[in-house]
């Protein structure tokens, strides 16, 4: 791999996300070089660059007007996605964001049209699609051990009004539960089973929310605020294949997360950990057999790779591996997982349930997408400091 050029990338958004994608995309992946990082903070960026390496403090004009960059990794909130998104294509850089593309199907359309214009290529996350779970469930399904899929089911549960208080952009559109946690149930469903062509459902927003926690206002603050969209969803997908499933996104309860994801087939039953991490259990039911832990045979688990891991990476620290896998796309000249087709069609099944509770009527989906597996291997650890070489080739093809 010392052959292949890396790919020169620039982070926009130092969040609390950005943490463990500065940390893992300057020292996780051989394919990336990270050259740049941008805050409307100025201060904020300095402070990352500063714990993180070598990399420069610039803005998104320098970032859009720099030759040398190829890949820009948006990390700001879904409501500033589509300014931020739109300027990079423009510019002739590749775009991985940030869940979701934009806050509305409109925009997205737009930005597909954009990047296709210009030959680019346009990821969203998220990227825990390429852990283990998942990617060992796709294995389990694609083997037929399970037969044909014929339903499936997810569940998550949040106080998101709660949530709100600390994480302010939460409040913006884009907070809601379906659409903040509840992508990475859909993302995992459209991995597994494919597109969905049919939705159904039923919804209600979150309730005014006064703060509750036990800190000082800053001067200025609302004395109080409603997430904007339905906070909570129950819905019907209908997948292009046939297989129907239940879903339920309740972000107005207790924040004890009771999360579920099951996949139903002719032949057995997959029960799978949190899709909002890299790992997780995936359990295999057959008839008249005890259920069983399937052992992992792709992807990345998300356990800590880097010395002294933060709390943060116990169940992510493979964070940005969806870059980097988008990374080699690019040098190999091949479509990226992350494909821009994947993530609009996530959109439009969020923004459909949407429609359809607004219209209270059957909304039909006009987005189509292929995603292929990781190639078969399961690969973590750290040799060196550096991750093992064979892992990084299951990004390759």
């Amino acid at each position: 791999m010392s052959e292949i050029r890396k790919v020169k990338t620039a982070v926009i958004g130092c969040g609390m996300i950005s943490n463990i994608y500065l940390r893992n995309l300057k020292n996780l992946f051989q394919i990336i070089d990270l050259v740049a990082v941008c805050e409307h903070k100025p201060e904020t960026a300095g402070d990352k660059a500063q714990q993180n390496g070598e990399e420069k403090v610039t803005t998104k004009e320098e970032i859009a007007s720099d030759r040398d960059i190829e890949l820009v990794v948006n990390l700001t909130g879904p409501a500033a996605h589509y300014d931020v998104i739109r300027q990079m294509p423009e510019a002739g850089k590749h775009v991985y964001t940030e869940k979701m593309m934009t806050t509305t199907l409109e925009q997205g359309r737009e930005l597909l049209t954009l990047a296709d214009a210009r030959g680019l290529s346009l990821g969203v996350a998220p990227d825990t699609v390429l852990g283990a779970g998942i990617q060992t469930a796709r294995g389990i399904i694609d083997s037929g051990l399970i037969g044909d899929v014929t339903s499936c089911i997810a569940c998550i549960n949040r106080n998101q009004s709660l949530n709100s208080e600390t994480f302010r952009f939460l409040r913006n559109p884009g907070g809601a539960l379906p659409y903040d946690v509840g992508i990475y149930y859909i993302a995992a469903l459209l991995c597994l089973l494919g597109p969905v062509r049919r939705i159904r459902g039923f919804g209600a927003p979150a309730p005014v929310h006064t703060p509750q926690l036990l800190y000082q206002l800053p001067e200025g603050a609302p004395s109080s605020w409603q997430i904007p969209g339905n906070n909570l969803i129950s819905g019907a997908l209908e997948f292009e294949n046939g297989a129907l499933g239940s879903i339920l996104f309740d972000g107005n309860t207790i924040g004890e997360s009771q999360h579920m994801l099951k996949i139903f087939g002719t032949k057995g039953i997959l029960e799978l950990g949190d899709p909002n991490t890299f790992g997780g259990e995936v359990k295999l039911i057959l008839p008249e057999s005890p259920a069983c832990i399937m052992p992992m045979t792709h992807g990345y688990n998300g356990s800590p790779v880097l010395p002294d891991p933060t709390p943060y990476e116990y169940a992510y620290g493979h964070r940005g591996i969806r870059v980097a896998e988008m990374a080699w796309a690019i040098r190999k000249d091949r479509p990226c997982r992350c494909s821009k087709e994947y993530g609009y069609h996530a959109m439009e099944v969020l923004c459909g349930l949407d429609r359809a509770i607004a219209t209270d009527s059957a909304y039909e989906t006009v987005s189509r997408f292929e995603m292929k597996p990781l190639k078969s291997g399961y690969f973590s650890g750290m040799e060196h400091g550096q991750m093992r070489g064979d892992a990084e080739m299951s990004l390759m093809e």
